[in-house]
């Protein structure tokens, strides 16, 4: 029966899904998630590597080291930090999603079974029988039961007085690495009531930690390696270091030797069968950044950022000798459709062709792996023409989605980063070079025909009548007129307050990401005097844009996915939005669909419905009847955060712990989300 009060209610909000920033109106649909490297595990029985990527992980045989084969995909809810792996369970630290846990007994087909979310950013996760220790960012140490891997749930907490970025587990301890509080030693022998015993300060970061006997191992990023004799864990005391060439990440131990992931020096092996005075006796400098490091036998398997896992044999730790690696995507910066498939300028590993015809479950047909930096792309019937820095316009022939190749180029004099493509030309945003025009009519032999200087820094571009419009950096929008393409010639600009990246124009407005400041919204009906009617200062930093019908939809960095309606231009409101797991850098619509290019986290499809909430969005309740209120709801501490979204998925207001005043919010249907999603409905 529905519960009818006249003053207050409690409401309780259970630990269960993982709690995401998203309007109600909004939700993910399927993603295809893979970037760099930043984290590796190993079962060493059956030899296989679990490997981080981005938002997901890649299940690896490495039975024959030189070729790893892939034996199947993870897609995880946030950016993999860190992996643990214990007798057929992998245990993933997933930054502001918290934590998953999957069932990897068959590699070939892993299972999700649960996942808890954690209030800071899980950056690193160790287990010890029926309890996973977090290291837990700016939320500390976070203890979670995990006795029953399908329902994970907090049963106690130590808020360390740093950022926890590592964390090792021996002997009723948990050690934690803590940024700039150094190496903090919590009690853990009652989980639900942790406390700490001892601490030593370092002279650097503190970001990983592993334990040998007596010893706890520290990597302390610029100082390298610290030796701490944590014998009597209320007086632990550095006793020795070795300070790496890099910024150290990672650790770990083999016998008498410790493998430290160095950041751009790669693999450090440093001998500590005497703790007091570690030294260096061999190391390999691998193509990219080292982050993460397990071992499997006599090799190190190394997370190695953007050049994806190294494999290297240190049988003979004086001279190790990569012996092979997998190589990853890398960090989606631009997006384009053509409703089939998605397009993404990858970064250094350069167009990724995703086929999205099941939105939820998208998945790559082929890529091309283009010289340079790939950072903008635009599709033109069998063609796919991408901004890749410094390497200027490379052209690719798409017609066999499976194998792309490259049919022509034109290097361009400055730095590509956003391209499009109008009656047998492409216009390149080329940075400090300003605007490139190429004649593309033979895709085989591409020529510049001009080029216009701007004052600025070229990110975007877009072309619409005579005129090429271009996003210009700290000089805003740049209006050049193109009717001679042999001589373009700029005719008017409107210098927005921030830093242009990105530009759409529909009709009698340019749509202009403006960075910090958000969308401007810029006349443009005079093109000599341009000026601005409308803005919305979105929340974080605005990279991209595309406009479709009535809404601007803004790529918001760290922000995520902005939905703007642009009805009125002098008013503009914000409708949706979607808080995606890494920093969205571009974005494209496609049918009933959006595609936002999440840097580091792959590609995102994002479903939006403007006339409300659907009902498959509402979680199941412990009651099917709606709460019913009046004037006040109450709220516990362990449902928050919380907030109050009306029917159409608009966020009303956030909710806080104790007593939340209702009377200024008009009676309808409401939905408070937090760790789940609650119907209340509010009466006079």
């Amino acid at each position: 029966m529905k519960l009818l009060l006249q003053a207050t209610v409690a409401v309780g909000l259970f630990c269960g899904s993982i709690w995401s920033q998203d309007s109600l109106n909004c939700r993910q649909i399927g993603t295809w998630p893979f970037g760099p490297t930043a984290a590796v595990a190993v079962d060493i029985q059956r030899q296989v590597s679990f490997m981080g990527s981005g938002g997901g992980i890649y299940l690896l045989d490495i039975s024959n080291p030189a070729q790893p084969r892939k034996l199947s995909e993870i897609r995880t809810s946030g950016v993999v930090e860190h992996l643990f792996y214990n007798n057929n369970l992998l245990y993933v630290a997933n930054g502001y999603t918290g934590v998953e846990i999957w069932d990897v007994t068959d590699p070939v087909s892993p299972v999700k079974l649960g996942a808890c979310n954690t209030p800071g950013e899980a950056r690193a996760i160790a287990v010890s029988g029926n309890y996973a220790c977090v290291a837990d960012n700016a939320g500390g140490l976070r203890i979670i039961d995990i006795s029953d891997p399908g329902n994970p749930a907090e049963v106690g907490y130590y808020d360390t007085p740093g950022w926890a970025l590592g964390v090792a587990v021996a002997g009723g301890y948990a050690y934690v690495a803590d940024r700039d509080s150094g190496l903090r030693i919590i009690d853990i022998s009652d989980p639900g009531n942790p406390a700490e015993v001892g601490y030593c300060y370092l002279p650097d970061w503190s970001r990983g930690v592993a334990i040998s006997g007596r010893y706890a191992y520290v990597v302390a990023q610029n100082a390298g390696l610290r030796v701490v004799d944590a014998g009597n864990p209320r007086s632990p005391i550095e006793i020795g270091y070795y300070d790496t060439p890099g910024s150290a990440f990672a650790v770990a131990l083999s016998g008498s030797y410790a493998c430290v992931a160095d950041h751009s020096s790669g693999l450090r092996i440093i001998d500590i069968s005497n703790p007091g005075n570690p030294y260096e006796v061999g190391y390999y400098d691998t193509p990219g950044n080292a982050r993460g490091v397990t071992l499997s036998g006599g090799y190190a398997c190394v997370a190695d950022l953007f050049e994806g896992l190294r494999i290297i044999n240190i049988s003979n730790p004086r001279s190790p000798d990569e012996v092979g690696y997998y190589e990853t995507p890398a960090r989606a910066c631009g997006v384009d459709t053509d409703d089939n498939y998605a397009y993404l300028a990858d970064e250094y590993a350069g167009l990724r062709i995703i086929d999205i015809t099941d939105p939820v479950n998208p998945y790559e047909t082929g890529y091309y792996n283009t010289p340079g930096d790939a950072r903008g792309v635009t599709v033109t019937g069998s063609y796919a023409y991408l901004a890749d820095g410094g390497y200027g316009l490379r052209i690719i022939d798409i017609t066999d989605p499976v194998n792309p190749y490259e049919t022509g180029y034109y290097d361009t004099p400055g730095d590509a980063w956003g391209v499009t493509v109008a009656g047998g030309y492409a216009y390149l945003a080329d940075g400090g070079y300003g605007l490139r025009i190429i004649d593309i009519t033979d895709p085989v032999n591409p020529y510049e025909t001009g080029y216009y200087d701007t004052p600025g820094d070229a990110r975007g571009v877009t072309v619409a009548g005579g005129y090429a419009y271009l996003a210009d950096g700290g000089y805003g929008l740049r209006i050049i007129d193109i009717n001679d393409p042999l001589n373009p010639e700029e005719i008017g600009y409107y210098d927005t307050p921030g830093y242009a990246l990105d530009l759409q124009v529909v009709g009698r407005y340019a749509y202009v990401a403006d960075g910090s400041a958000g969308l401007r919204i810029i006349e443009i009906t005079d093109p000599v005097s341009p000026s601005e009617i409308g803005y919305y200062n979105t929340p974080g930093y605005a990279y991209g844009i595309q406009v479709e019908g009535i809404y601007a939809y803004v790529a918001d960095g760290s922000a995520g996915l902005r939905i703007i309606e642009i009805i009125n231009p002098r008013q503009l409101t914000e409708v949706g939005y979607y808080d995606t797991p890494a920093s969205a850098y571009d974005v494209a619509f496609t049918g009933n669909y959006i595609l936002v290019a999440d840097h580091s986290a792959g590609l995102r499809v994002i479903g939006f419905n403007p006339l409300g909430i659907g009902s498959e969005q509402i979680e199941p309740a412990p009651h099917p009847e709606p709460t019913v209120v009046t004037s006040s709801l109450k709220l516990p501490d362990r449902s928050l955060p919380a907030e109050l979204f009306d029917i159409t998925g608009k966020r009303v207001r956030k909710l806080q712990a104790g007593l939340n005043d209702l009377q200024g919010i008009s009676p309808g249907v409401y939905f408070i989300k937090g760790k789940r999603t609650t119907r209340v409905v509010i009466t006079r």
